[in-house]
This record gives structure tokens, sequence and C-alpha cells, in this order.
């Protein structure tokens, strides 16, 4: 007995040295090695694809529609693959050597599509665009151009899941109770600010260069700063909190479903206390706190009714017939979050047209500013990333002060009003582009040039939009998220960003086959003088009205997670905030 007894205390001793040593580390002064990473990924990212559309026809020769559904295609697996590096990083890895590995890869794509562009010999002939006399490139020069973003879109799986939890991570052990200050929100305000300087940076130098240097040096400057990050990252990693990881959730939560199908028959018992806990048993995935139970999907609540058998003689259950609680909790929290999360699959489908169809628009309308200066045509997404800059500092500084006043909410308003707001306004954006298209059809038809600063409306509201939805969405998803699940949370942003895409390829194959049997003729033809783009943006305008009203169903019955707050003896804490604890819960709640 008392050799139990120094046994406790000591892992207890051991367990306040551990965590005193965590709060030596992490905190602001990791930023900038994390962000450091993050920015130079964007900007090579952004520095790549922002004049890829160019690189594809005048380059490679491939015709619009191909060129088109090439990058969607490559932006859906750029974002499918983080699904892959998130289960990797929660499961075995953690995320310090997912993020570094995925640098890696990232950074040998990239030197492929550097070499493709200086060396002639990977490139199809020069020739005029649109002369009967070009020839697309050939099989193994396009397949050498795809394994090269291939690589890319791999390396990305281990970045993009990883880097903004692997950051909100450093400010754990500092979260305050539910009902004080936050500092998640001005993270994310942080994160998604510094995403913007740097794509900023891509789209006014790199572009420049890609257009009146050299494709050579225009991919050749990303490579080069995505090889900095990877060093810049690696020298933190003395000053990170790195968490061990909680063991694969997808087996976790595989794990609830089977032991819920095979006591699909039994009773519920009539006091939630009957169902299986094990708190030592969750420690490793519930370091801020366990998951409550909740009264809803409670068919998986079978999942931790115990029965003869499920316990082992260690005294551990059988994780395929008996779950914790909290590990069915865990399952619900994601299928709560899923019908929200699908919501940003809509508005990347919708944003889609912004690199491709818009950068085209560009090329045919007058770009000359002054002197003999012509505005490069990926440039104009500047005035999206400076609008959206705008907004994250107005809205972080001077609306959530202002909004805690009224409201008495933490972040000034819930990241579901914050989506909700997002939504609406990129509404404005998909109607500028519609009527500014027709308006420039016209002058085109009667040999006129509009100038390209009418596209700079819809640039700008898509920013606002994007300084809403975006980091709402993300917020969404990070804190809405099991504990031990925050990489397989940001990658459910990536993923709405893949099928996002995918849905833009398919949208446009479909819109291109269809109307090639109106009276109109294909809406979206080489030529889109010919075409009807304005057509398509009225479509796409009337999906994101369908998207806005399901996202308020959706956020009028969401279910936010109630977490029992590690350290609060035996008194749970419950931390959902919506309608203030009601029954109800609507875009008025977070956590």
């Amino acid at each position: 007995m008392e050799e139990r007894k120094s046994l406790a205390g000591y892992e207890r001793q051991e367990e306040k040295k551990k965590k005193k040593e965590e709060r030596q580390l992490g905190g602001f002064r990791t930023m900038p090695f994390i962000l450091a990473n993050e920015i130079c990924d964007r900007f090579a990212t952004a520095g790549f694809n922002a004049n890829m559309i160019q690189y594809l026809q005048n380059e490679l020769h491939l015709p619009l529609i191909q060129a088109t559904n090439t990058l969607t295609n490559f932006g859906g697996t750029a974002s499918l693959t983080p699904i892959i590096g998130a289960v990797v990083a929660d499961s075995f890895a953690g995320r310090f050597w997912t993020i570094t590995v995925g640098s890696i890869i990232y950074q040998l794509g990239m030197v492929g599509v550097t070499i493709s562009a200086i060396l002639p010999v990977f490139r199809p002939p020069p020739c005029p665009l649109r002369s009967p006399s070009c020839h697309q490139a050939s099989a193994w020069q396009q397949a050498f151009f795809y394994i090269s973003l291939l690589l890319t879109a791999i390396g990305s799986g281990g970045l993009r899941p990883c880097v903004v939890a692997f950051g909100a991570e450093q400010f754990e052990l500092d979260r305050p109770q539910p009902n004080g200050p936050k500092s998640g929100s001005s993270f994310f305000n942080l994160f998604f600010f510094s995403v913007g300087i740097s794509v900023l940076l891509a789209l006014t130098v790199v572009v420049y260069i890609q257009d009146n240097v050299g494709w050579g040096l225009g991919f050749g400057i990303p490579t080069i700063a995505m090889f900095l990050s990877v060093i810049v990252f690696v020298v933190g990693y003395p000053l990170y909190i790195r968490r061990k990881p909680g063991g694969s959730p997808v087996a976790r939560l595989a794990q609830v479903v089977v032991a819920a199908v095979r006591k699909r028959k039994l009773a519920m018992p009539a006091d939630a206390e009957l169902l299986y806990q094990d708190k030592e048993l969750d420690a490793d995935i519930s370091i801020a706190g366990r998951l409550l139970h909740t009264d809803h999907l409670i068919f998986f609540d079978r999942a931790a009714i115990p029965t003869a058998g499920d316990i082992s003689g260690t005294g551990r259950p059988h994780p395929w017939r008996l779950s914790t609680v909290h590990r069915v909790e865990e399952l619900k929290s994601i299928i709560r979050m899923m019908p929200i999360w699908s919501v940003g699959i809509l508005i990347i489908t919708a944003a889609s047209h912004n690199y491709t169809f818009t950068i085209i628009q560009a090329n045919s309308m007058d770009r000359h500013l002054a002197g003999n200066f012509n505005i490069p045509a990926a440039t104009l997404s500047i005035f999206s990333i400076i609008s959206m800059l705008l907004t994250l500092g107005i809205y972080d500084r001077l609306f959530v002060p202002f909004a805690r006043r009224l409201t008495g909410h933490p972040n000034g308003i819930s990241y579901l009003r914050r989506m909700a707001i997002g939504l609406a306004v990129s509404l404005l954006s998909n109607f500028s582009a519609a009527l500014v298209e027709a308006r420039r059809r016209r002058a085109a038809t009667a040999g006129h040039q509009l100038s390209v600063f009418w596209l700079v409306p819809q640039y700008a509201v898509h920013g606002v939009a994007d300084g809403f939805s975006s980091v709402g969405h993300m917020e969404f998803l990070y804190d809405q998220a099991p504990e031990s699940m925050r990489s397989t949370a940001a990658a459910l942003f990536w993923l709405s960003a893949s099928v996002g895409n995918y849905g833009g390829t398919l949208l446009v194959t479909l819109v291109g086959n269809l109307t090639k049997k109106t009276k109109q003729g294909n809406w979206l033809q080489n030529d889109i003088n010919k075409g009807r783009l304005d057509y398509y943006y009225w479509l796409v305008a009337g999906l994101q009205v369908l998207n806005f009203g399901y996202f308020l169903l959706c956020a009028r019955f969401y279910r936010f997670k109630p977490l029992e707050i590690a350290g609060a003896g035996e008194k749970s804490v419950d931390v959902e905030l919506a309608e203030a604890g009601k029954g109800k819960l609507s875009c008025d709640g977070d956590e």
C-alpha cells in the first residue's frame, strides 16, 4: 500500500514537473518560426497558382477547359491530402515531424516545376497564342509537370492540417476559463493575416516577374522561399510545445461504431451515469477536459454500455466492444459538425473562377495603368487580399471590442454569425461578376476594351467575405472538434476546399456540355467573347443563395459540445454557451 502511495506521489511530481517545463515553451515566441513556414508555403503556392492558367495556356498550349480543370483538380487534390496528413499527425508522427516531412516533399515538387519552366525540353516549341501551328505539350512533358504538381499536393498534406493546429497548440496551456477573454480568435486572425501578406507579395512581385522576366525565375523565387521556410521552422524546435499523439482518431471512431452496432438491441439505461467512464484511459486525449454526455444521437451511447466480457483481465476495456463516454462524444461531435462543414464546399466552388475565368477576362480588357506599364492579369487578386487584410485588421482591433460591449460575447460575435456575414457578402461578389462580364462582352462586341478596374469590386467584395467566412469556418472546426483531432479538424477545412475545387471542375464540365445544345451555344468557349460567362456567374450566384439558406438552417439547430474543464476537480463545468445554456442552440454560441 505504501509503495502504491509512493508511486502515485512520484507520478504527480513528474506530471507537475512536465507541466512546469511546458509553461516555459510555446506562446508568441514560437509564432515567427511557425508563421514563417506558413507564409513561405502560401507565398510559394500563390506564386505558382495565381498565374498558372497563363502558363498552361501560353507555355504548354492547353485549351481553356483542360487548363481550368487541371488547376481545379490539382487544387482539389492538394486539399484532399491533408486528411491523410492529419491522420498521420494525430495517430503517431506528431505535428512537428509531419510539417517537416511535408515541407521537404513540397520542396521537391517545386523544384520539378521550376526545372520544367527553365529547360526547353520540358515544353513544346513556342508559338503565337491560339495559332493553328501550336502543339500541346507531349504526354511525357505533361506527365513530368503533373508529377511535380502531385508532389506539391502530397507535401501540402503535411502542412495544411498541421501548421494551424500546431500554432494554436502553442497557446493551449494558457487557455482561460470558458467565459473569459480568449486568444483563439486573435490567433486565427493573425494566422489568416500572415497568409494574406504572403499571398499579396506573391501576386505582385512573383506574378510581375513571371509576366515580364521569365517563368524560370518566377517559379524559382517561391522555390527558394520554401527552402528557407523549412530551415526556419526546424530552428525553432527547442521552443515548441509538442503534444504526444493520442493514437489513431479514425480507429477510435470506428471502434465506437462497431461497439454500438454490436449492442444495437440493448436497452438504454435510464441514468446516463451508468455509461462507461475511464478518466485514466482518456487522459492522453482529454488534456483540456473530457467531453460530457449529450442526449442526442443516442444510438452511439450503446457503445458505452458495459456488458459481460467487455473488460479484459488487465482491467482495461476491449476497445471494439466497449468505449468510454468521451470517445462516444468524440464521434457525436464530428457528426454534428458535418452539416456546417459542408457549407464550405460551395464557398470554394463559387470562388474557383477567380483564378481561372476572371484572369482570362482581365487579359481581354484594358490593363494599362501608366506609361508602358500594364497590370498583370493575375495581379488583380491583390484587391481581394488587400480587402481581406483590411477586414481582418478592422475586425480584430475595432469591431470585436465594440461588439463585445454590446453582446457580452468574448469574441464580439460567434464564429457562426461571422460565417453568416461572410456568406451574405459573398453573394454580392458574384452579382458584380455577372454584371461586369455582361458589360465587358457588350464593349468587346462594339470593338472597345473595358478597363480592367471594373473587375476590382468583385475581388474586393470577395476579400471582405473571405475575412468573415473562411476565418469563421476554420475557427468553428478547430473549436468544435475533439481535442485529440485538431489536425483532423484543420484537414476538414481543406477537405471542403478539395471537394469545392472538384465541384468547380464538375460544374464547368456540366455547363460546357449542357449549354452546347442551347441557342446561345457553349457558355464557356476558348474565346470568351463568343461565350456567355455572365450566365455562368448568375448560375453560381443562385447556388450561393441556396447555400446561404442551408447554412442558416444548420446553424439554427446546431448543438455545441459540452466540456468538463480539466482541473475543475469532481465538478463538471458546462462550456456550452449557445443561447446562454438553453436547450436550443443557434448562431449565438461558441464552444
